[in-house]
């Protein structure tokens, strides 16, 4: 469900501050899935799949890269007039935090039962002592927001020894952008929540993408020279959808290769690319070790990947079309609960098959193609992999309009495929 239409602004009152919030929202249902739905800051109201958070009833951590629409999530789910939030952007109250983090309790009511939300809590990793020590004293539940762990492990503390659930905020996906969806922009911009309203997403995603440099790597002091970071980060875009090979990449870069592998795990930790291990269980077949790489949003990826006159506009399009891809499995799987672990799958002869994803639902294994025409060749992959794993599920995605079966294998139109893959992993 998707809607366009302004929304008021509301404040709530909390321990004796007033901090300003968005009214609740109307709630609308994907059918068949019962969805609460929710508004993104810009006025536009999208479904989020994530409500496992709230339905599970215990303390739990929301990781998520910036502008993924964490704030606005909890804000919404969050709304009773019992909640209590604590925003960690605001000047004033973090520099308060940050020199006294046990005032943090002084904010809490006496007698209060209700949620406490800490939002951005990797700004003071102290606090995650006081987090604990309420828990067990008071038996109070805290919702925590952070775009990354790293600050958070690297400052002491751990992640509250299992007392608190660990979820994740990933770019819309196309199930929530509903008819609103649309392959040809999503390839373009990606699926951060600000896009679609945006003027000139191509601009936003730029300015996103400077935003990120400065206030996450270079004011946490994650990289010591920002211009070697943003050369590697470069770099680093031709090798989207890629098998990663760091050592090319620090010869490219001119970078020094443990430089270049702490600057992978930057990346990593701050959730915004991940390595997609290969698939080898019980594998009857030399198989390649080497993981690939993808930056977790196919606007992100564009707005970074350099292109001039000598850079074919095809490949940047077909690393965009396999990282929308992915970030639909893994946004899918992840905020569901479905519990499979994604990989993809390469022989040492090169056979290879965009995506695996496996657990107790079953194997499930994905090809992407841009064509609008299906030939033999592009079902190679998975027709090889489902003589290894008779029991895989396969799927073609492809770039034409016609939905068959053939030979085992489900062909379907790209643009159909992902708005159902909710309902494609929960059947297994």
């Amino acid at each position: 469900m998707a809607g366009r239409e302004h929304e008021p602004q509301c404040t709530v009152s909390l321990a004796g501050s007033t901090h300003p919030a968005r009214a609740s929202p109307e709630v609308g249902v994907i059918p068949g899935l019962d969805i609460p739905s929710f508004r993104c800051n810009l006025g536009i109201m999208y479904t989020r799949l994530l409500k496992r958070p709230v339905e599970l009833g215990q303390s739990f951590f929301l990781f998520g890269p910036r502008g993924t629409g964490k704030s606005t999530w909890l804000r919404t789910q969050f709304a009773a007039a019992d909640t209590v939030f604590v925003d960690l952007l605001e000047g004033d109250l973090y520099a308060e935090l940050l020199a006294r983090p046990q005032r943090l309790e002084a904010l809490i009511p006496p007698l209060h039962k209700g949620w406490v939300v800490l939002d951005e809590i990797q700004r003071v990793p102290a606090l995650l002592n006081e987090v604990h020590r309420l828990i067990e004293g008071r038996g109070l539940r805290f919702a925590m927001t952070g775009s990354s762990a790293r600050r958070l492990r690297g400052g002491g503390v751990n992640l509250l020894a299992g007392r608190a659930l660990t979820f994740h905020m990933h770019p819309l996906t196309a199930i929530e952008l509903g008819p609103d969806f649309s392959l040809e922009s999503s390839l373009l911009h990606g699926h951060l929540p600000a896009v679609p309203s945006s003027p000139d997403p191509r601009q936003y995603l730029k300015s996103y993408v400077r935003t990120y440099l400065r206030e996450e790597v270079q004011q946490e002091g994650l990289a010591r020279n920002l211009a070697h970071f943003a050369r590697f980060l470069e770099v680093a875009s031709f090798s989207q959808g890629g098998i990663l090979n760091v050592s090319a990449v620090a010869r490219e870069a001119a970078l020094d290769r443990k430089v270049v592998e702490n600057y992978f795990g930057i990346l990593e930790d701050l959730l915004i690319a991940h390595r997609l291990p290969v698939f080898s269980k019980r594998a009857k077949r030399r198989m390649v070790s080497h993981p690939k790489f993808y930056l977790f949003d196919a606007g992100v990826y564009r707005a970074i990947r350099p292109l001039g006159p000598l850079d074919a506009p095809e490949e940047a399009a077909g690393a965009g079309l396999e990282t929308l891809c992915f970030q639909e499995l893994l946004a899918v799987n992840d905020t569901l609960g479905l519990d499979y672990q994604l990989y993809y799958w390469r022989t040492a002869d090169g056979t290879e098959v965009d995506f695996v994803l496996y657990g107790e639902r079953g194997l499930l294994a994905f090809e992407v193609k841009r064509a609008s025409r299906v030939t033999t060749a592009d079902s190679a992959g998975l027709r090889a992999l489902r003589r290894v794993y008779p029991v895989a599920k396969c799927h073609l995605l492809y770039g034409g309009s016609r939905a068959w079966h053939e030979d085992g294998i489900s062909i379907l139109p790209i643009e159909q495929a992902l708005p159902r893959l909710p309902t494609i992993l929960a059947e297994g």
